[in-house]
């Protein structure tokens, strides 16, 4: 197979390249074939070993990843349909771009292997690529191929390995998996017939345990064209306030992401009248906030009679959606954030903390984009009781991306140990227990609210106590070993 792959012309290696990625991102949510992903990475091992030299290497590598990502991140292109007529005619040109910028991660990850002159070598570069990926530029580990096991059994190595660990692991599966090709018909039924079972086994059975405390999540579904609409705002709110006064008293109200479309400072009429509505429950809302010249993207905890007792400001922005990398330069240019009616973004706040709510514990707050990122949730100085996310997935569209959205939220669950309140503007809104399992929700495009009782969280687990690090070292290691004899042996030619 390899050699004929070789004898075809480039586009067609090319094309092929591309709907190798393109299987591999129906793994990933709303599609959800999860052993795909293994049979992508595998594929990727045979067109690394089908290339002719490190510029082929590079090019098939980047190719795999422009499918994969081309189709894991087209709800990139729902931003731009809000103000279809204004922005429209950009979605295809912002996904191309995204697409093949999040590519050349994996085009990196294949030249280093191809200049190993080991195969095994992608095992260890191509796992680098996607750690490079979650940190450099701020990061986007968006679509990371862990992501796929999240609904199954395999997922729950997240707790010991992180998302760079479990896909260190999946791609010396397949490339075990590619080996065996080469041996026996009977090997490779064996492994595969493994590789299925780890891929398709349900999540771990049985309940969490769970606490007395009931935690309400408020789904106002405001439509991201309506949201901002001032002859809108008062259906929301009261949907808002109704959904909060309805029905027995929780112990903790969660409202989406900039819940209120006013500035904290504008709005104590309203704000008092959420507080009250919570009949003596906290509610933790999402809203902007000003400080002087600057806006933040703040969470809010109010008291009975709606006094703000505590604040959470957003820290990880995105950027060119909350803020504009290079600043002065792009905006002497006319250049602004997306949401341009912000100006040139948000003012970024002062990293992870956890609130304390009291008889429930400590919760740390993550506001939409924030929960892509491993690292960031295990960032806090001390380790929280449960985890709340804010989000407003309205942003994102109806097909993919809420769903890939709650998937990562899972991901942090699994990796630290711990339970999830989202409360989503659009949906989805749910209790995530924490092995990542969804025990209520409320389905996208829908008003209204859920109770749910709030599990308890489990030890510290492996990840949440090492992050990122080791792994990085051991990957940062290899990759440098296996290169070094090729960098030495050119030297000595010199």
């Amino acid at each position: 197979m390899i050699d004929r792959f070789k004898a075809l012309p480039l586009w067609v290696q090319s094309l092929g390249a591309i709907c190798v990625g393109g299987v591999g991102a129906l793994a990933q949510q709303p599609f959800g074939l999860v052993p795909l992903i293994l049979v992508m990475l595998m594929l990727g091992f045979a067109a690394l070993s089908a290339s002719s030299n490190l510029r082929h290497a590079t090019w098939l590598g980047w190719m795999i990843g422009f499918g994969y990502f081309l189709i894991t991140l087209q709800w990139i292109t729902a931003p731009f349909q809000v103000d279809a007529q204004q922005t429209a005619w950009m979605a295809p040109f912002a996904l191309i771009l995204m697409a093949g910028g999040m590519a050349l991660f994996w085009g990196l990850a294949f030249v280093l292997a191809g200049f190993s002159g080991r195969l095994w070598a992608l095992i260890f570069t191509w796992p680098l690529a996607e750690l490079l990926r979650a940190y450099v530029f701020t990061g986007f580990p968006w679509g990371t191929p862990p992501q796929a096991l999240v609904d199954v059994l395999a997922g729950q190595a997240l707790a010991w390995g992180g998302p760079h660990g479990v896909m260190l692991v999946m791609c010396a599966a397949a490339f075990a998996i590619f080996q065996s090709a080469k041996m026996s018909k009977v090997v490779t039924f064996g492994v595969g017939i493994v590789a299925l079972a780890v891929t398709l086994s349900p999540p771990l059975a049985g309940s969490a345990r769970l606490t007395e405390h009931i935690v309400r999540l408020v789904q106002p579904n405001a439509p991201q064209r309506d949201k901002w609409n001032p002859e809108k705002f008062g259906v929301f709110i009261n949907r808002l306030l109704q959904s909060t006064q309805a029905g027995d008293v929780p112990d903790l109200v969660l409202w989406p992401e900039t819940a209120l479309p006013y500035l904290a400072h504008n709005a104590p009429g309203i704000l008092q009248a959420a507080g009250e509505a919570g009949r003596g429950a906290p509610v933790a809302l999402g809203i902007l906030r000003a400080d002087g010249p600057t806006l933040y993207n703040s969470m809010v905890v109010l008291d009975p009679v709606g006094q703000i007792t505590a604040t959470y400001d957003k820290h990880h922005l995105v950027p060119f959606g909350e803020y504009m990398p290079f600043r002065p330069v792009l905006s002497a240019l006319g250049l602004h954030v997306f949401a341009d009616m912000f100006g040139d973004g948000f003012g970024d706040g002062g990293g992870a903390q956890t609130l304390d709510f009291g008889p429930l514990g400590k919760a740390l707050p993550l506001i939409c984009y924030e929960a892509v990122f491993a690292h960031d949730v295990g960032g806090a100085a001390e380790r929280p009781d449960f985890l709340i996310q804010l989000t407003n997935d309205a942003w994102f569209g109806t097909f993919a991306g809420p769903k890939q959205h709650l998937a990562q939220a899972k991901m942090r669950s699994i990796e630290q140990g711990l339970p999830m309140a989202r409360a989503a503007n659009t949906g989805i809104s749910a209790m995530i227990d924490p092995y990542g399992r969804v025990l209520k929700s409320l389905a996208l495009n829908e008003a209204g609210y859920v109770d749910a009782s709030l599990p308890m969280p489990l030890p510290p687990t492996i990840y949440s106590k090492l992050g990122d690090l080791p792994i990085a070292l051991l990957l940062i290691f290899v990759t440098f070993m296996v290169l070094l004899p090729k960098m030495t042996f050119g030297r000595s030619r010199d």
